[in-house]
């Protein structure tokens, strides 16, 4: 069930700051006292917080979006995952007649066109699908990190989820650098999508997603034709 107030708060502020990943990990799970499950869009992030989970808190379960428009390497790195942890990982899938009405009204690329697209795209296939995976749910861990995007700078260790009925989000890596990001997962040899090693730092649904040249943001391949503040799809609200 969703909780409006239930976040212990001697658990917000500075104290946060100085937690380990899998402490955050703890602490989340303690302050949303219900079900919690995590996110994975098989980022090395998220591969990173999946590795802490199967460590410190193995009853917590995976879930996961299919848009219908991933990345094979992305479905390479899930079966990777799942393998590796013996983990059943809950896919969702968007609304079937609300994706053939936008392909048959709009065609396979309107998402391009303008920001409304795009977030009736996002919206039809992973919006929505978000919505039905944490329907029940006290809490969700995400792979979140400041540095990632000047959309996520203020982003909190733990946080009351308004955007989806009060849940409490937790967010283990949001003061990780990319550096020890990546430190981690070469010494657990995490799988890691091969996307990564190819220029892609973010990776969402194909046609959204490019490789990065030298010195661009590390967001820059996500919705490129889009100007930075908007390069959020809905999930993080």
């Amino acid at each position: 069930m969703a909780k409006d107030n239930s976040i212990n708060t001697d658990l917000q502020g500075p104290d946060l700051e100085g937690l380990t990943p899998q402490e955050i990990i703890l602490a989340g799970i303690a302050a949303a006292k219900g079900g919690v499950s995590m996110a994975s869009s098989f980022s090395v992030e998220d591969v990173v917080v999946i590795d802490m989970l199967h460590k410190v808190a193995p009853g917590v379960r995976v879930f996961a979006l299919d848009t219908g428009r991933l990345n094979e390497e992305t479905y390479e790195v899930a079966e990777s995952v799942r393998a590796r942890y013996d983990l059943s990982i809950d896919w969702y899938f968007p609304e079937r007649q609300a994706v053939e009405n936008l392909e048959r009204d709009k065609g396979l690329f309107s998402f391009r066109e303008t920001l409304e697209n795009r977030h009736e795209c996002c919206g039809i296939r992973k919006v929505e699908p978000l919505g039905r995976a944490l329907a029940g749910l006290a809490g969700w861990v995400v792979g979140l990190r400041r540095e990632q995007s000047v959309t996520r700078a203020n982003l909190q260790p733990l946080e009351i989820d308004k955007g989806h009925g009060g849940i409490v989000k937790i967010s283990p890596l949001v003061n990780w650098t990319e550096q020890q990001v990546w430190d981690y997962a070469d010494k657990h040899a995490l799988p890691i999508n091969r996307l990564h090693r190819m220029g892609y730092p973010s990776i969402g649904c194909a046609p959204c997603t490019r490789a990065i040249e030298p010195g661009e943001d590390l967001r820059a391949g996500r919705w490129w034709w889009e100007n930075p503040e908007h390069k959020e799809c809905g999930l993080h609200k």
